[in-house]
């Protein structure tokens, strides 16, 4: 019996809504910790160790950026698979999708692990920093397959519109990262090595609760097939490794701006530090949102409900703006909060001001770009959202960053990342605009030929989309 799609019928409005507000609350307890984390070292009086986090969050950022498009993937396939009732495909792929996840992960922690060291004296820490830098990422690296198996199973969750347990996944992190923390960094006394094995059984946490819901609730996940796997990692990574690209992208764009900053020394390190903590959680339900219209957008395109896509995207573009309206006020009025509560002085109170002032309101832009992105890796053109977050991360912000270079002070890395957010988050929601248009009233005849392909659809794959494209369209025209 085939999955009912939840996302074809009912006002597309409300399902944004609702999936962004339920994965919000599971993303904002794991960011909660996070700045939980970070003040409680910051209580332990020494900058080092608060600059210290922030060296190893930028290169963990890189690690989750990579797990966050391989499901990306992951939700985009099984969501199309679900809109077209395709139960045992949607079975094949969320097995398939998870075995390649860990084994990507596996290996990409593992390599890491070995240069950890080289990778954060190119961001600019040395001495203590870079030894207790290094410490804290010899700890949880590690535990990067178990955040994986989290996200993906989070993902999969999504793609058949249950949002209270894909909410679960993330929100059981944050509970048991928030019990552990306090208790493992003063009540044993472990310091910041506390910190981190407390995100390790978060993580591990995290990846039970999902497999829970995904395998014992749902049985999304079939029987693990190796040779099946191989022949579905072709499908996956067409969309995986655009996905990938395009994620990475933003930790570079952050790497490139932490080595800038820290030019200002540990200070302005610590206050960037605090900036990436509170902007994760003011605005995550803003980085939640590409995650929740992917699979509404998915089972739309599954179903070729055309009017639905376009009315999708233009509504998570309106709940976005407001959403930032409001958290950048709220940060704006906490501004003083902020700089007391984390002890930051000089150049780190300059920063987080910065940042309140006016670097929260570039979220407008951001938030139009990383809905923009999930309409182009789940209509068929992943591509194009790699092309746009690049533009941003490996050409507006580096540009940016040799025009002004440290002339601006310490809170200029805030002016660059706004203004190079606003360039690229403009045009990139003028072309997604653009492209959900003309999938609604296409030039030619819709029917098998001109259904929006993924870009890795060639040959054999190419003619097999096309066919499953013809198959459903009269059930599509029949919704309508």
């Amino acid at each position: 019996m085939a999955r009912p799609a939840r996302f074809t019928t009912g006002s597309t409005m409300r399902h944004v809504a609702v999936m962004t507000a339920t994965g919000a609350v599971g993303l904002m307890s794991l960011f909660l910790v996070d700045v939980a984390n970070l003040f409680y070292i910051s209580l332990l009086g020494q900058e080092t160790l608060a600059a210290a986090i922030g060296f190893a969050g930028t290169v963990q950022f890189l690690m989750i950026s990579v797990a966050i498009g391989l499901s990306i993937a992951a939700t985009a396939l099984v969501s199309r698979a679900i809109g077209a009732k395709d139960e045992a495909t949607a079975r094949r792929l969320a097995a398939s999708s998870t075995v390649i996840l860990v084994g990507v992960l596996a290996l990409a922690a593992a390599t890491l692990w070995v240069v950890r060291r080289d990778v954060l004296a190119l961001l600019g820490a040395e001495g203590t920093t870079l030894d207790i830098a290094a410490r804290f990422l010899g700890f949880v690296l590690p535990s990067l397959p178990l955040l994986g198996i989290g996200m993906v199973t989070s993902g999969l969750l999504r793609s058949v519109g249950d949002a209270r347990r894909a909410m679960y996944v993330t929100l059981s992190a944050g509970v048991i990262g928030a019990a552990l923390d306090p208790l493992f960094i003063f009540g044993l006394g472990m310091g910041i090595d506390g910190a981190a094995l407390a995100s390790v059984l978060a993580r591990l946490g995290t990846a039970l609760v999902g497999l829970w819901g995904a395998v014992k609730v749902h049985d999304m996940i079939g029987r693990i097939e190796m040779q099946a796997a191989m022949r579905d990692a072709r499908v996956l990574l067409g969309i995986a490794l655009p996905a990938v690209a395009t994620q990475v992208s933003t930790p570079l764009g952050n790497a490139y701006l932490t080595r800038l900053v820290a030019e200002h020394g540990d200070a302005a390190v610590a206050g960037w530090a605090v900036t990436g903590r509170v902007s994760a959680l003011a605005f995550a339900g803003i980085f939640t949102l590409s995650g929740a219209v992917g699979p509404i957008l998915g089972q739309n395109l599954g179903a070729e409900l055309y009017a639905r896509i376009r009315r999708t995207y233009r509504d998570a573009l309106v709940f976005a703006g407001l959403y930032v309206l409001v958290a950048w006020a709220a940060l704006w009025l906490a501004t003083d909060w902020i700089i007391a509560g984390f002890g930051l002085t000089s150049a780190g109170a300059e920063v987080v001001r910065a940042f309140t002032t006016y670097g929260a309101g570039a979220y407008l832009f951001s938030g139009a770009l990383f809905v923009s992105n999930a309409s182009f890796n789940t209509l068929g053109r992943p591509l194009w959202s790699t092309g746009f977050n690049w533009s941003r991360d490996a050409a507006a912000i580096p540009l940016l960053g040799l025009a002004f270079g440290t002339t601006l002070g310490a809170s200029g890395v805030v002016a660059i990342q706004a203004l190079a957010a606003a360039l690229v988050g403009t045009v990139a929601a003028i072309a997604a605009l653009r492209y959900v248009d003309r999938l609604e009233h296409p030039p030619g005849d819709r029917r098998g030929y001109d259904s929006p392909q993924p870009a890795f659809a060639s040959g054999r794959t190419a003619v097999a989309a096309r066919f499953v494209a013809a198959r459903f369209v009269d059930e599509g025209d029949e919704s309508r």
